[in-house]
Protein backbone atom coordinates (compact mmCIF):
# COMPACT_ATOMS: atom_id res chain seq x y z
CA UNK A 1 0.00 0.00 0.00
CA UNK A 2 1.21 3.51 -0.82
CA UNK A 3 0.34 6.57 1.28
CA UNK A 4 0.27 10.10 -0.01
CA UNK A 5 2.63 11.53 2.61
CA UNK A 6 5.46 11.36 1.90
CA UNK A 7 4.91 11.43 -1.88
CA UNK A 8 4.45 7.88 -3.15
CA UNK A 9 8.03 7.05 -4.05
CA UNK A 10 7.08 3.64 -5.37
CA UNK A 11 4.82 5.23 -7.98
CA UNK A 12 7.05 8.15 -8.94
CA UNK A 13 7.97 6.46 -12.23
CA UNK A 14 4.84 4.48 -13.18
CA UNK A 15 4.94 1.81 -15.82
CA UNK A 16 2.98 2.58 -19.00
CA UNK A 17 -0.42 1.03 -18.53
CA UNK A 18 0.02 1.02 -14.74
CA UNK A 19 -2.89 1.49 -12.35
CA UNK A 20 -3.52 3.47 -9.16
CA UNK A 21 -6.48 3.00 -6.81
CA UNK A 22 -7.22 6.04 -4.61
CA UNK A 23 -9.09 5.31 -1.36
CA UNK A 24 -10.17 7.46 1.56
CA UNK A 25 -8.69 5.34 4.34
CA UNK A 26 -7.28 1.96 5.42
CA UNK A 27 -10.72 0.67 6.43
CA UNK A 28 -12.06 1.30 2.91
CA UNK A 29 -9.07 -0.60 1.58
CA UNK A 30 -9.79 -3.58 3.85
CA UNK A 31 -13.45 -3.71 2.85
CA UNK A 32 -12.76 -3.44 -0.88
CA UNK A 33 -9.95 -5.97 -0.69
CA UNK A 34 -12.29 -8.48 0.94
CA UNK A 35 -14.92 -7.92 -1.75
CA UNK A 36 -12.27 -8.19 -4.46
CA UNK A 37 -11.53 -11.73 -3.33
CA UNK A 38 -15.12 -12.55 -4.28
CA UNK A 39 -15.44 -10.47 -7.44
CA UNK A 40 -11.88 -10.09 -8.81
CA UNK A 41 -9.88 -12.89 -7.20
CA UNK A 42 -7.19 -13.08 -9.89
CA UNK A 43 -6.52 -9.33 -9.77
CA UNK A 44 -7.04 -8.47 -6.09
CA UNK A 45 -3.34 -8.26 -5.26
CA UNK A 46 -2.36 -5.92 -8.07
CA UNK A 47 -5.30 -3.66 -7.25
CA UNK A 48 -4.22 -3.08 -3.69
CA UNK A 49 -0.47 -3.09 -4.23
CA UNK A 50 -1.21 0.10 -6.19
CA UNK A 51 -3.50 1.74 -3.64
CA UNK A 52 -3.03 5.26 -2.28
CA UNK A 53 -4.68 6.39 0.96
CA UNK A 54 -6.00 9.96 0.72
CA UNK A 55 -6.73 10.47 4.42
CA UNK A 56 -10.40 11.35 3.97
CA UNK A 57 -12.67 12.49 1.18
CA UNK A 58 -10.12 14.54 -0.76
CA UNK A 59 -10.74 14.10 -4.51
CA UNK A 60 -8.63 17.15 -5.39
CA UNK A 61 -5.71 15.51 -3.61
CA UNK A 62 -6.10 12.42 -5.78
CA UNK A 63 -6.11 14.58 -8.92
CA UNK A 64 -2.98 16.47 -7.80
CA UNK A 65 -1.17 13.22 -6.98
CA UNK A 66 -2.16 11.65 -10.30
CA UNK A 67 -0.79 14.65 -12.18
CA UNK A 68 2.47 14.49 -10.23
CA UNK A 69 2.83 10.90 -11.40
CA UNK A 70 2.59 12.07 -15.01
CA UNK A 71 -1.16 11.87 -15.45
CA UNK A 72 -2.96 10.44 -18.47
CA UNK A 73 -0.10 11.21 -20.85
CA UNK A 74 2.13 8.77 -18.93
CA UNK A 75 -0.13 5.83 -19.77
CA UNK A 76 -1.19 5.57 -16.13
CA UNK A 77 -4.83 4.79 -15.28
CA UNK A 78 -6.58 5.41 -11.97
CA UNK A 79 -9.85 5.12 -10.09
CA UNK A 80 -10.72 7.16 -6.98
CA UNK A 81 -13.44 5.64 -4.76
CA UNK A 82 -15.25 8.09 -2.46
CA UNK A 83 -17.96 8.07 0.19
CA UNK A 84 -20.89 10.33 -0.58
CA UNK A 85 -20.91 11.56 3.06
CA UNK A 86 -23.59 14.11 3.95
CA UNK A 87 -23.49 16.03 0.70
CA UNK A 88 -21.35 18.82 2.16
CA UNK A 89 -18.02 17.21 1.32
CA UNK A 90 -15.99 18.34 -1.72
CA UNK A 91 -17.29 16.99 -5.01
CA UNK A 92 -15.10 15.22 -7.52
CA UNK A 93 -13.38 18.05 -9.42
CA UNK A 94 -13.82 18.81 -13.09
CA UNK A 95 -10.55 17.87 -14.75
CA UNK A 96 -8.85 17.12 -18.05
CA UNK A 97 -7.38 13.73 -17.09
CA UNK A 98 -9.40 11.12 -19.01
CA UNK A 99 -7.46 8.24 -17.44
CA UNK A 100 -8.50 9.25 -13.89
CA UNK A 101 -12.05 8.23 -12.99
CA UNK A 102 -14.07 8.91 -9.85
CA UNK A 103 -16.66 6.59 -8.29
CA UNK A 104 -18.90 7.82 -5.45
CA UNK A 105 -21.01 5.43 -3.42
CA UNK A 106 -24.76 5.98 -3.69
CA UNK A 107 -25.10 5.60 0.08
CA UNK A 108 -23.46 7.84 2.65
CA UNK A 109 -20.61 5.49 3.61
CA UNK A 110 -19.04 2.32 2.25
CA UNK A 111 -19.89 0.73 5.62
CA UNK A 112 -23.60 0.96 4.70
CA UNK A 113 -23.09 -2.02 2.39
CA UNK A 114 -21.93 -4.20 5.31
CA UNK A 115 -25.31 -4.11 7.06
CA UNK A 116 -26.41 -7.55 5.84
CA UNK A 117 -27.71 -9.81 8.60
CA UNK A 118 -26.36 -13.20 7.40
CA UNK A 119 -22.89 -11.73 6.79
CA UNK A 120 -22.77 -10.13 10.24
CA UNK A 121 -23.94 -13.39 11.76
CA UNK A 122 -21.16 -15.32 10.03
CA UNK A 123 -18.59 -12.73 11.10
CA UNK A 124 -19.73 -13.18 14.71
CA UNK A 125 -19.86 -16.98 14.29
CA UNK A 126 -23.49 -17.09 15.36
CA UNK A 127 -25.67 -20.14 14.68
CA UNK A 128 -27.66 -19.93 11.46
CA UNK A 129 -30.97 -19.77 13.32
CA UNK A 130 -29.87 -17.03 15.71
CA UNK A 131 -32.17 -14.07 15.07
CA UNK A 132 -30.37 -11.38 17.08
CA UNK A 133 -28.77 -9.67 14.09
CA UNK A 134 -32.03 -9.48 12.15
CA UNK A 135 -33.81 -8.04 15.19
CA UNK A 136 -31.09 -5.45 15.79
CA UNK A 137 -31.07 -4.36 12.15
CA UNK A 138 -34.86 -3.98 12.09
CA UNK A 139 -34.52 -1.45 14.91
CA UNK A 140 -31.56 0.52 13.55
CA UNK A 141 -31.62 0.46 9.73
CA UNK A 142 -34.23 1.39 7.10
CA UNK A 143 -36.42 -1.23 5.48
CA UNK A 144 -35.10 -2.95 2.37
CA UNK A 145 -36.07 -0.83 -0.62
CA UNK A 146 -36.07 2.46 1.34
CA UNK A 147 -33.14 3.87 -0.62
CA UNK A 148 -33.71 7.41 0.69
CA UNK A 149 -33.35 6.10 4.21
CA UNK A 150 -30.28 4.05 3.30
CA UNK A 151 -28.77 7.02 1.46
CA UNK A 152 -28.73 9.11 4.64
CA UNK A 153 -27.93 6.36 7.16
CA UNK A 154 -24.79 6.97 9.25
CA UNK A 155 -23.42 3.43 9.13
CA UNK A 156 -20.08 4.43 10.66
CA UNK A 157 -21.89 5.50 13.83
CA UNK A 158 -23.94 2.29 13.93
CA UNK A 159 -20.89 0.04 13.63
CA UNK A 160 -18.45 2.06 15.75
CA UNK A 161 -17.14 0.60 19.02
CA UNK A 162 -19.83 1.34 21.57
CA UNK A 163 -22.29 2.15 18.80
CA UNK A 164 -25.90 0.97 18.64
CA UNK A 165 -25.27 -2.33 16.83
CA UNK A 166 -22.33 -3.55 18.94
CA UNK A 167 -24.33 -2.67 22.07
CA UNK A 168 -27.39 -4.52 20.78
CA UNK A 169 -25.36 -7.60 19.86
CA UNK A 170 -22.96 -7.54 22.80
CA UNK A 171 -19.94 -7.86 20.50
CA UNK A 172 -17.54 -5.69 18.54
CA UNK A 173 -18.25 -5.49 14.81
CA UNK A 174 -15.14 -5.37 12.63
CA UNK A 175 -15.79 -4.07 9.14
CA UNK A 176 -13.10 -6.24 7.54
CA UNK A 177 -14.48 -9.41 9.14
CA UNK A 178 -18.00 -8.63 7.92
CA UNK A 179 -16.75 -7.85 4.40
CA UNK A 180 -14.79 -11.13 4.28
CA UNK A 181 -17.88 -13.06 5.33
CA UNK A 182 -20.08 -11.63 2.58
CA UNK A 183 -21.08 -13.70 -0.42
CA UNK A 184 -21.17 -12.22 -3.89
CA UNK A 185 -24.97 -12.50 -4.07
CA UNK A 186 -25.26 -10.48 -0.83
CA UNK A 187 -23.39 -7.50 -2.26
CA UNK A 188 -25.48 -4.48 -3.19
CA UNK A 189 -25.78 -3.36 -6.81
CA UNK A 190 -23.60 -0.33 -5.98
CA UNK A 191 -20.75 -2.67 -5.04
CA UNK A 192 -21.09 -4.55 -8.31
CA UNK A 193 -21.15 -1.20 -10.13
CA UNK A 194 -17.91 -0.16 -8.42
CA UNK A 195 -16.21 -3.37 -9.49
CA UNK A 196 -17.55 -2.95 -13.00
CA UNK A 197 -15.75 0.42 -13.06
CA UNK A 198 -12.60 -1.25 -11.77
CA UNK A 199 -12.80 -3.88 -14.49
CA UNK A 200 -13.28 -1.17 -17.09
CA UNK A 201 -10.25 0.80 -15.92
CA UNK A 202 -8.18 -2.39 -15.81
CA UNK A 203 -9.45 -3.59 -19.19
CA UNK A 204 -10.89 -6.80 -17.74
CA UNK A 205 -13.82 -8.72 -19.16
CA UNK A 206 -17.11 -8.30 -17.30
CA UNK A 207 -18.23 -11.64 -15.78
CA UNK A 208 -21.81 -12.84 -15.55
CA UNK A 209 -23.59 -10.59 -13.05
CA UNK A 210 -24.56 -12.10 -9.73
CA UNK A 211 -28.24 -12.08 -8.86
CA UNK A 212 -28.99 -11.14 -5.25
CA UNK A 213 -30.41 -14.12 -3.44
CA UNK A 214 -28.79 -16.68 -5.76
CA UNK A 215 -26.67 -19.55 -4.51
CA UNK A 216 -23.41 -17.90 -5.55
CA UNK A 217 -20.62 -18.52 -3.00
Amino acid sequence: MVRLDPVAAGLSAPRPGGFVLYLEGPRDRGILQAWAKRLLPADARRLFDASVILGGRQPARALDHFRRLGGSRSGLRALCVLDRDDGGAPAAPDHDEPALEFFTWGRRHIESYLLVAPAIGRALRLPDRDGRVERALRVHVPAEGDENGWRDLDAKRLLAPGGPLPRALGAALRSGAIARSMRAAELHADVHDCFARLRGVLGLQEPARYVRGSAAP
